[in-house]
């Protein structure tokens, strides 16, 4: 097998192949231009859209060039693929500014250099279709009966599946066929809700060119514990950090499950699997903290990983900086008054005021290192420090610096 496939199916990227020999036997002849997709539905992609785009640098690091396509076009319909229902319809200047921020995003990451790496928009090609020659050029190459035995499509039948929804495969496959007529790809990438739309852009290829194209799919990433990888307790971590905080996106990596913890550091890093192996290898807390720094760096820069575990550090075992722990702002007058308990973690935690009652009369709220657990306590000044500051606790894994001015 060709090198860059051993090292994306010895991390964990191999799901299925159309033709790994074929495929195999091309890219040791020299670099292989593919691509991957993902559509602008929100304005900032989550951890979980990122598997592909790991993907992509470590075959851009074999010698490969890669296309990341953003679906400014495709999300006008929507994808039906893992869907019970169809999706939201959101603006055209919506979907516009949804581009543009997660190529930014994109690009942090991978780094386009116009080359060996760049960002496409279907959109360019999409949004002034005629459909009348669309349905005459392309339509007329898919069979209603195949596109029916796709699981995408099958799942979607038992709930309803849209008229504007089954065009989706058509435009899929449509995306593939301009990428290999302008770029030459010939491998398409993705999660495996997404086999179905490959093999019918690989199908069309073939039909219209007579040229060879190969699709290659990765597992749908779950935690051991079988909730949807990228997911936790207050919804998917995204890498915006005014949508998912540096220090939540660290402490989401720092508090996987013990089984997950050396698949992540394969899929999500790109450390050597001997480094991985060595690390996996010793104390599982040191483990999930070295994972939870690399994955931060990657996307939010080591600086402010650094920041993220010198907070995480402060908060669990004194060492690190209190500064860089998560922090919220109330008014020293509020505890000279003396400020509710549930008022209290409502103003740290967010959520509602039923959450921080239940987190008070279940123990799990510290204020300094006293437990309380009267729903009705007034936390008064005398808790803040000679900074004016107090440290709170919400549950095992939750801290939150007071800051009072």
């Amino acid at each position: 097998m060709n090198k860059a496939l051993e090292v994306l199916k010895e991390r964990g990227f191999f799901q299925q192949c159309t033709d790994l020999e074929g495929l195999s036997a091309l890219m040791d002849k020299g670099p292989v231009t593919f691509y991957v997709g993902c559509d602008p539905t929100g304005p900032s992609l989550h951890i979980g859209h990122m598997v592909p785009f790991f993907a992509l640098r470590h075959l851009r690091a074999m010698g490969h060039n890669g296309i990341a396509l953003v679906g400014g076009g495709t999300a006008r319909i929507g994808d039906p693929s893992g869907k019970t229902e169809m999706r939201k319809m959101l603006s055209y200047d919506i979907l516009d500014q949804n581009t543009v921020s997660i190529q930014k995003q994109l690009d942090r990451f991978i780094g386009f250099d116009g080359k060996t790496a760049f960002s496409v928009n279907n959109k360019d090609w999409l949004a002034d279709l005629n459909y009348i020659d669309f349905l005459r050029e392309i339509g007329s190459h898919f069979s209603v009966n195949k596109m029916l035995t796709f699981e995408s499509y099958r799942k979607r039948m038992e709930t309803g599946l849209s008229f504007i929804e089954f065009n989706y495969q058509l435009l899929q496959s449509f995306d593939f066929l301009n990428l290999h007529n302008k770029y030459n790809a010939c491998l398409q990438i993705g999660g495996d809700d997404q086999w179905g739309n490959i093999v019918a852009g690989i199908d069309l290829i073939r039909r219209l060119t007579t040229h060879d194209a190969y699709g290659l799919t990765f597992p749908l990433v779950t935690r051991a514990d079988g909730q949807k990888m990228g997911k936790s307790e207050k919804g998917a971590i995204f890498l915006d950090p005014d949508l998912t905080p540096v220090y939540d996106f660290f402490q989401y990596w720092r508090n996987v499950n013990d089984p997950d913890v050396e698949k992540f550091f394969k899929l999500f890093t790109f450390l050597s699997l001997d480094e991985i192996a060595q690390i996996c290898a010793g104390d599982i807390n040191a483990a999930k903290e070295r994972l939870a720094w690399e994955v931060t760096a990657l996307i939010h820069g080591k600086e402010e990983a650094d920041k993220a575990l010198s907070g995480a550090r402060a908060a669990f075992s004194g060492q690190g900086n209190r500064e860089h722990m998560p922090a919220v702002e109330i008014a020293r007058a509020d505890f000279e008054a003396g400020i509710g308990v549930i008022d209290l973690f409502f103003s740290a935690m967010g959520g509602t005021k039923s959450d921080a009652r239940r987190l008070v009369v279940q123990g799990g709220a510290l204020v300094g290192d006293t437990a309380v657990t009267d729903p009705k306590a007034v936390i008064k000044a005398d808790v803040l420090d000679k900074d004016g500051e107090v440290v709170i606790r919400a549950g095992k894994k939750k801290f939150f610096r007071i800051i009072t001015k």
